[in-house]
């Protein structure tokens, strides 16, 4: 397990320090909030309960951290000030959720028809299940069964031309095209 730590402090160390580095202008400071950053993380590895969320575990534990480093030391960058840049972050976050859904709609419309349907539906028109069943004249089941389909295959497409990575809401925090080739995006 250290040589395993080991490798991930080290695989994050440069995407950590940029991070930090674009919040805190100082960089003596980002330099020990950098620090500070690797050493919980080390200290808190063992507490990671799902290891294919690490990225987000990382970056949480590093936005706490400064946000702990400017309120212990007093900086003349005030808490409000750091809300609004990780506001701005969030924001960030949104634009990928955006990015997101034009591949989604490409996707989308890519399913057959029946599939199409009742992701729209209940997804974009908001009808319950029970409702879709009655609109469509399928028993409640059979409504559950091709939204459930429909959602696999979403999932499916998505999986299969992006690297995603979520926050605790559900907003993505960071995404790759795994190939240039993608058909959706």
């Amino acid at each position: 397990m250290q040589a395993c730590i080991n490798d991930i402090l080290e695989a994050f160390r440069a995407p950590l320090n940029g991070f930090i580095s674009r919040r805190v202008s100082d960089k003596r400071d980002a330099e020990e909030i950098l620090q500070e950053t690797l050493l919980k993380i080390y200290k808190e590895i063992d507490t990671l309960k799902d290891t294919e969320k690490i990225h987000a575990w990382i970056y949480q534990i590093t936005r706490n951290t400064i946000i702990d480093y400017y309120r212990k030391n007093a900086k003349a960058l005030q808490y409000d000030e750091l809300r609004e840049q990780m506001a701005d972050e969030w924001n960030e976050n949104l634009n990928f959720n955006e990015e997101i859904a034009v591949c989604l709609k490409s996707m989308l419309d890519s399913l057959p028809e029946i599939y199409r349907q009742a992701i729209l539906l209940t997804e974009y028109d908001n009808l319950s299940q029970k409702e879709l069943s009655e609109k469509l004249g399928l028993s409640v089941s059979g409504a559950k069964s091709r939204v459930q389909r429909a959602r696999q295959k979403l999932k499916k497409m998505l999986t299969g031309c992006c690297q995603l990575e979520f926050d605790a809401m559900g907003n993505i925090i960071e995404f790759q095209h795994k190939s240039k080739d993608c058909k959706y995006c």
